[in-house]
């Protein structure tokens, strides 16, 4: 047979019409994959074919065959993402509030290029985007983009910083200051992106949510605090950090209901130690931001929680309560 055109892509061709179009549940037939290769402009036969999926396999491409009723049929087995493991990405992508839905469902879509079509169907069943609680500022990827580049250039950076108002405008703080401090990592907490830099002016670490910054731009000034960088431990910035609200971080010590055990457990991990006090509570010592956030998670479990100690965070604490009583106050 003459030789097509399009000879020298044949190869190309059934690789992709393997991966896009064949799984365990839906081999393809060599008629098929002749069918296909004549819609691209190739012409084949079936000895050439079964060549062709040995060639594939020594390439290193998982090529299954199964028999189909009379006929062979091929399907790829081993992929570099399974079915389960684009499951969990997906959900990843939907239920990350920093992810826009726009941006969320072209991730998604991208993601179901990943795996047959057939199974693709299933990752679209499951997604559920629209409705969801997600930021409204598109420009988040390129703010990690610039932020990863500045952090691999040992660069500072500068910035403008904004909050949303009523009107769901942004406000840009101190009436649009360029922040300039010096970024060493990003982390993710309670669903948001946050960059963690150094700031000279503070002489401190601090954090920054990554959606509520506009403008970055990376100078030509070399990176500052890497000493005090260095001895922070990010884990530990996260856990004490409630909500990444800021705070003065200390040892605080806590006290639970014994059922409470579990979601004490979920927020600070299996190493903390529950000490009984009592028949019925145990007490926690963690170090922890005092701040509204703290006193807020504690407040979620009504009179099961309470801070032990010290005194100072005890009388804020109580001052968190009376200022929410009486707004309720007849």
């Amino acid at each position: 047979m003459p030789r097509s055109a399009n000879q020298k892509l044949k190869l190309l061709y059934l690789c992709r019409y393997l991966l896009r179009s064949s799984d365990e549940d839906h081999p393809v037939t060599v008629a098929q994959m002749i069918d296909y290769l004549a819609a691209c402009g190739v012409a084949a036969e079936r000895k050439s074919v079964y060549d062709d999926m040995e060639a594939l396999r020594l390439f290193g491409l998982d090529v299954q065959s199964v028999r189909v009723g009379s006929a062979t049929g091929y399907f790829i087995g081993e992929r570099d993402f399974q079915l389960p493991e684009l499951k969990l990405l997906v959900d990843s992508v939907q239920s990350s509030k920093f992810i826009t839905e726009k941006k969320s469902l072209e991730l998604i879509r991208k993601l179901e290029g990943l795996t047959s079509e057939h199974q693709a169907r299933e990752l679209t069943r499951q997604v559920y985007v629209r409705g969801r609680i997600k930021t409204m500022n598109e420009s988040i990827y390129y703010n990690v983009d610039e932020i990863h580049d500045a952090i691999d250039m040992d660069r500072a950076i500068t910035f403008k910083y904004f909050d949303w108002s009523v009107e769901k405008k942004r406000v840009w703080r101190h009436g649009g200051k360029r922040y300039a401090v010096s970024p060493f990592a990003l982390t993710w907490d309670d669903e948001n992106y946050y960059m963690v830099a150094y700031d000279p002016a503070a002489g401190e670490i601090r954090h920054y949510r990554v959606d509520k910054m506009g403008s970055i731009a990376r100078t030509d000034q070399p990176r500052q605090g890497a000493e005090a960088f260095r001895s922070t431990d990010m884990a530990a910035y996260s856990d004490a950090h409630f909500g990444m609200f800021s705070g003065q971080v200390q040892a605080v010590r806590l006290g639970f209901d014994n059922a409470l055990a579990g979601p004490v457990i979920d927020r600070f991990g299996s190493g903390v130690s529950l000490v009984p006090t009592d028949e019925g509570h145990f007490s926690v010592t963690v170090n922890a931001a005092v701040n509204i956030q703290l006193f807020a998670w504690l407040a979620g479990f009504g009179d099961r929680a309470r801070v032990l100690a010290p005194a100072a965070a005890v009388e804020e604490m109580r001052s968190y309560a009376n200022a929410i009583a009486r707004m309720y106050a007849q």
